[in-house]
């Protein structure tokens, strides 16, 4: 039981999670931008980051929808807010200064997927 309580208080640096997941450093820095509000590590004194096993749950989370579903940026943000929005927490619409798009998951490359136009709407590939 005790050791359940110690794993969840556990902190990783950004070296122990790129190894663990095989993502570079780079990469975690770049995604922590990217998906500011579901991936905000904690700051030492001296401004290393540290991250919990939650931050871990959606690193794993964000590499299997970029690199296994395909999705963009967009659709990853999209689906983190399903996957780990508590109901009832901030409209999605606020908190990305628009309305949600009628078809959020935006996919790369393949026949007949909803992919970004020009940065403004969806548009079925044909």
């Amino acid at each position: 039981m005790e050791n359940t309580s110690f794993t969840y208080n556990l902190m990783l640096t950004i070296d122990q999670i790129s190894q663990i997941t095989g993502i570079r450093k780079s990469t975690l820095r770049y995604w922590e931008k990217s998906f500011d509000d579901f991936l905000k590590p904690a700051r030492t004194h001296s401004n290393r980051r540290e991250y919990t096993i939650e931050d871990l749950d959606r690193i794993k989370a964000i590499q299997r929808l970029l690199e296994q579903e395909h999705l963009t940026a967009l659709g990853v943000r999209v689906r983190l807010q399903e996957l780990f929005s508590s109901p009832g927490e901030g409209d999605w619409s606020q908190s990305q200064g628009q309305g949600r798009p009628e078809e959020p998951v935006a996919l790369r490359g393949g026949a007949g997927l909803v992919r970004p136009v020009g940065g403004k709407g969806f548009a079925r590939r044909e």
